[in-house]
């Protein structure tokens, strides 16, 4: 789901300033707009932030009493806990059409025209100034906040080449707006905020509480309308002197983020994000990737966050869990390219390719400049042999395992790996009293795929004896 939705309805005709006085049209400053379209979606019952999950009970409310305050916000988390997912979210509260003027750099209102220039058009054109329609969607700005970032770049500069036309300094339309003014009436996201220099974040200062920019020395009073938020990692925005203190002041709310506390918020992110339906391409039916799997990629994510061989402080983002899902549907895919499948099923044989995919995801304690690549591995591995344990012993608790035991009690093994297709692994099983039973009650699905055009390769077979 795309955070930035295209229009869900046509864009309204062009109009003038006259037209648009005799509609009844107002102006509503942005928060104001935000506030209006939360409490209109909270009172009809509608998620106020959709497609956010693991939040509702913690940073949604949070984030909903800022909005309504009219507060500019700051969010607190590790990486991969959906900070930058969440400020996009609130573009979907402003209202999905809104007045500017024609040719304004700073999306103004027609009827709250803030620059030299727009007071000179509504001057010259009189009711007849054109008016257009800007989509929410372009009504969003960020900037990944990093150590080369210039004033230049959030705020504005002064443009040489005006200047060089025989403008004064003195001219505010001598400036070249930075991306901040460019955002204006609209919503401006600064990603990883400590990482600006502080004369940088002293630029902020004005935006934040007296809503005006300064240039060069000479002030531009433009009643700036947005509404900022920014993104940090706690240890970095506690740091004494990474964020300036009159900064932090400025901000009306300070949310804390967290990855999902129960394991159910887990698995349901994994299946909203992960892309795994369109991996067959065309050639080959959509990936099954059965609920048992994803519960232990989720349970195996969050067992590497609890791992006391991972450096806590950097976190393990959901991104972990999301490659880890769509990679277990690759190697599924693989496997019926090669085997003649029409149908991929992920299996259990699936999970090993998760590690060598995901260590680069981790940060671990104590490594050093000369990371031990092995030991490494081996911890992820044990971890994921864990989530695959405590998943089983979750699904089958209470189940009747006596007829799939009593297959193996004379020894009878089966060979599998990554290769070997379903109906040649079916084969071996042969016929086991009351399996279908037991597949229903742990939610593993019964493969149903026709014979392999070429005979299964593994490179590494296990098997399972009981």
């Amino acid at each position: 789901m795309s955070d930035l939705a295209p229009p869900a309805t046509p864009s309204p005709a062009p109009t003038t300033l006259g037209a648009l006085r005799e509609s009844g049209a107002t102006f509503r400053p942005v928060k104001a707009e935000l506030r209006a379209n939360l409490l209109a979606r909270l009172g009809s019952g509608q998620p106020s932030l959709p497609g956010i999950v693991g939040f509702e009970d913690t940073v949604v409310p949070e984030v909903e009493r800022a909005l309504i305050a009219g507060h500019d916000l700051v969010l607190l988390g590790e990486r991969g806990q959906g900070k930058t997912r969440l400020i996009r979210t609130l573009v979907g509260l402003l209202d999905e059409w809104t007045p500017v003027l024609v040719g304004s750099e700073l999306n103004e209102h027609p009827l709250h025209p803030i620059s030299v220039w727009a007071h000179r058009q509504i001057a010259q054109h009189g009711d007849a100034t054109p008016v257009g329609w800007l989509h929410r969607s372009d009504r969003f700005g960020e900037k990944l906040a990093t150590p080369d970032t210039s004033v230049g770049d959030l705020i504005g500069d002064v443009d040489p080449i005006k200047v060089a036309e025989g403008r004064t300094l003195g001219d505010p339309e001598t400036v070249h707006y930075g991306l901040v003014p460019r955002t204006n009436r609209g919503i401006f996201s600064i990603n990883e905020l400590p990482d600006l220099a502080e004369r940088i974040q002293v630029a902020l200062l004005n935006v934040l509480e007296e809503r005006d920019i300064q240039i060069r020395g000479y002030r531009v009073r433009l009643p700036l309308d947005l509404l900022l938020v920014a993104s940090a990692n706690p240890e970095d925005y506690t740091n004494r002197g990474r964020i300036i203190t009159p900064l932090k002041d400025r901000f009306g709310a300070e949310v804390r983020t967290h990855y999902p506390i129960e394991l159910a918020d887990e698995i349901r992110l994994l299946r909203q994000e992960a892309h795994t339906s369109g991996l067959g391409d065309g050639h080959l039916d959509h990936p099954l990737v059965p609920d048992h799997l994803v519960e232990i990629i989720a349970r195996f994510t969050r067992l590497v966050r609890e791992s006391n061989h991972v450096d806590q402080r950097s976190g393990v983002s959901a991104r972990f869990a999301i490659a880890g899902l769509e990679t277990v549907t690759a190697s599924a895919v693989r496997r019926a390219a090669i085997a003649g499948e029409s149908r991929p099923v992920a299996r259990v044989v699936d999970l090993p390719s998760v590690v060598p995919a995901s260590r680069g995801k981790v940060e671990f304690a104590d490594s050093g400049s000369d990371p031990d690549d092995e030991r490494e591995i081996e911890v992820l591995e044990h971890l994921l042999r864990q989530a695959t344990a405590q998943t089983f012993r979750a699904r089958c608790a209470g189940l009747d395992l006596t007829g799939l035991q009593e297959h193996f009690t004379g020894g009878e093994t089966v060979e599998s790996g990554e290769l070997v297709p379903a109906p040649a692994l079916l084969g071996q099983l042969g016929t086991i009293p009351r399996l279908a039973e037991l597949l229903g009650g742990s939610a593993c699905p019964r493969a149903s795929t026709p014979p392999s055009r070429r005979p299964p390769r593994s490179s590494s077979p296990w098997k399972v004896c009981t």
